[in-house]
C-alpha cells in the first residue's frame, strides 16, 4: 500500500507497511503511480502517453528501479502486522500510566472544556493525599515487571490542590528505590497559580510541564476567561515565558486548542514561537456540532490551509536558524514508537487508567463521569474486566475507516473516546480528526523531505 501526494513542491510517496518515504520527480511519481495500478505493463505502456520524449530505455530502467525497490522491502510492501492484532490483544497487559484527577474544581472557564469547567458534571472536588497514596500503590502493584511508570497531575487545575501534588511526588519517589520503579512526573496547568516556587518544584520533579495557552490576547482571553469573566492571557503569558526558560526550552509544551473562530490558527502558532517558546501544540477542538465554537465541515479546507502555511513557515525558520517544535509535526521514521503502541494508540482501559478525586477508576480522563465506563476503584482494584476487554480490541484493524488509510500507523487509530462520543462505539472513528489527522502527517513528511534537502 502506497500513499502519493505532492505539497509544496515536492512528490512524496509513503510506502504505508515499511514506512519507507521517497521523494521523486514528476516521471517517477506518475510511473509508481502507474505500476499500483497496472504493475510493469502498464507503465510500459502508459507512461510515454504522458511523456513523449521519454525513451524506451528510461522507461525500462524506471520499471527497475521501482521492483529494486519492491524487492528491498521499500516499496509496496505487504502488510505483515495484522497477524500480530491476537497476540497483542490477548497478552496480560500491566498498568503503566496514572492520570490523577486531582482537582475537580478550576478557576477558569474555558467554553470548551470538555470537563465541565473542571468539575466533570459532578461536585467540586480535591484528591487528598490518601487517595493519591492509594493511586501510587495501586499503580506499583499493577504494573508487574515494568520499571519506568507515569503519573499525570491533571483537573480540572491541579494547582489548586498543589500541597497533595508534592505530597504524591515524594511519596511514589520513596517507593522506587524499593519496588525498582521510576516515575514520571507530568503536570498540566493553566498558569493562574503558577509561581516561582511552583516552576522550581516542577524543574526537579516533572518530567514534562504542559502550559494551557491557546495563542494571540483576544483569541485566548475569549474563549479561556476566567470565573469572573475577565481574560487570563496577560496573568500567564510572563510565568509561561518563565517556566519554559527555566527548563532551557525543552520538556515542556505550551498546549493551546483552536476552534472555527481561529481556523487560521497558524497564526496563534507562529504568535507563541514568537513569544520564544520552543515546544507548541495547538489542536483542533473536538465539540459537538451544535457548539457554536465547533468545527464545521465547511472549515476543513481552510484549517488545512492554515496547516500548510505553517509548515512553510516552520521551514523557513528552521532554516534560518530559528526553528521550533509544533507537537503535530513531529514524526520520527527512523524509530518512533514500538508496533503495539502503532497498532493499538494510547492504551487507554488497559496501560492508562484515570482515577477520579474520591478513587474511582476510568479508562482515561475522557471517559470519567461516564458511569457506563467506571472500572472499579482503588479499594476493589478493576472489577470491570469487560470494559477493559473492550479496550484491547481497539486497533487499526478493528476500525473499517483506518484499515485502508495511509496514516493508520501514525494516528494508532485515533482518539477512542471521540469515536464512542460521536458515534458511540469505541471502534469506529471521528471524521474530523482523520481529515486533520491525514493533512497533519502530509505536512510533516513535507517538512522532512524539505529540511533533508539541505543536508
Amino acid at each position: 500500500m502506497i500513499h502519493k501526494f505532492k505539497n509544496n513542491g515536492y512528490n512524496i510517496i509513503l510506502d504505508v507497511n515499511s514506512g519507507s518515504v521517497h521523494v521523486v520527480d514528476d516521471v517517477a511519481f506518475d510511473a509508481i503511480g502507474i505500476y499500483d495500478e497496472n504493475g510493469a505493463d502498464g507503465v510500459r505502456a502508459e507512461l510515454p502517453k504522458l511523456y513523449s520524449d521519454i525513451s524506451k530505455s528510461d522507461v525500462d530502467e524506471l520499471v527497475e528501479d521501482i521492483e529494486a525497490l519492491k524487492e528491498s522491502g521499500e516499496l509496496f510492501t505487504e502488510d505483515i502486522y495484522e497477524n500480530y492484532i491476537d497476540e497483542i490483544s490477548e497478552r496480560k497487559t500491566v498498568v503503566k500510566a496514572l492520570c490523577l484527577h486531582i482537582a475537580h474544581d478550576c478557576n477558569l472557564a474555558c467554553r470548551y472544556c470538555f470537563a465541565g469547567k473542571g468539575e466533570y458534571n459532578g461536585a467540586k472536588d480535591l484528591m487528598s493525599f490518601e487517595v493519591g497514596k492509594k493511586a501510587i500503590d495501586f499503580l506499583v502493584a499493577n504494573s508487574g515487571s515494568r520499571r519506568n511508570l507515569e503519573v499525570d497531575f491533571f483537573g480540572g487545575e491541579p494547582l489548586m490542590n498543589f500541597e497533595v501534588v508534592k505530597q504524591i511526588v515524594a511519596y511514589g519517589r520513596s517507593l522506587e528505590e524499593k519496588h525498582d520503579k521510576k516515575f514520571r512526573f507530568t503536570l498540566t496547568t493553566n498558569g493562574v497559580l503558577l509561581n516561582d516556587d511552583i516552576i522550581e518544584f516542577a524543574g526537579k520533579e516533572m518530567s514534562n510541564l504542559v502550559l494551557s495557552i491557546d495563542g494571540r490576547k483576544e483569541l485566548h482571553d475569549f474563549m479561556r476567561p476566567s470565573r469572573n469573566g475577565k481574560g487570563s492571557y496577560d496573568l500567564i503569558l510572563p510565568k509561561f515565558i518563565k517556566a519554559a526558560e527555566a527548563r532551557n526550552q525543552t520538556d515542556y509544551y505550551v498546549r493551546g486548542t483552536f476552534t472555527h473562530f481561529n481556523k487560521d490558527f497558524d497564526k496563534d502558532v507562529l504568535h507563541l514561537a514568537d513569544m520564544g517558546f520552543k515546544q507548541i501544540s495547538v489542536e483542533p477542538v473536538v465539540a459537538k456540532p451544535e457548539e457554536e465554537y465547533a468545527i464545521k465541515d465547511e472549515d476543513i479546507e481552510e484549517i488545512c490551509e492554515a496547516y500548510d502555511r505553517l509548515a512553510r513557515e516552520m521551514i523557513k525558520r528552521e532554516k534560518e536558524g530559528n526553528g521550533f517544535n509544533f507537537f503535530h509535526f513531529m514524526i520520527d521514521l527512523t524509530g518512533g514508537p514500538c508496533i503495539a503502541k502503532r497498532l493499538s494508540g494510547c492504551g487507554s482501559g488497559t496501560e492508562y487508567l484515570a482515577v477520579t478525586p474520591w478513587g474511582d477508576l476510568y479508562p482515561c480522563h475522557q471517559f470519567v463521569g461516564n458511569e457506563d465506563f467506571l472500572l472499579g476503584n482503588l479499594d476493589d482494584g478493576i472489577v470491570r474486566d469487560d470494559i477493559c476487554s473492550s479496550f484491547k480490541k481497539c486497533n487499526v484493524y478493528a476500525k473499517e475507516s483506518c484499515r485502508d488509510c495511509f496514516a493508520k500507523f501514525f494516528c494508532s487509530g485515533g482518539c477512542a473516546a471521540n469515536a464512542y462520543n460521536f458515534h458511540g462505539s469505541l471502534t469506529d472513528s471521528y471524521e474530523t480528526g482523520c481529515i486533520l489527522e491525514k493533512k497533519r502527517v502530509e505536512c510533516a513528511l513535507m517538512i522532512k523531505a524539505a529540511l533533508n534537502e539541505e543536508c
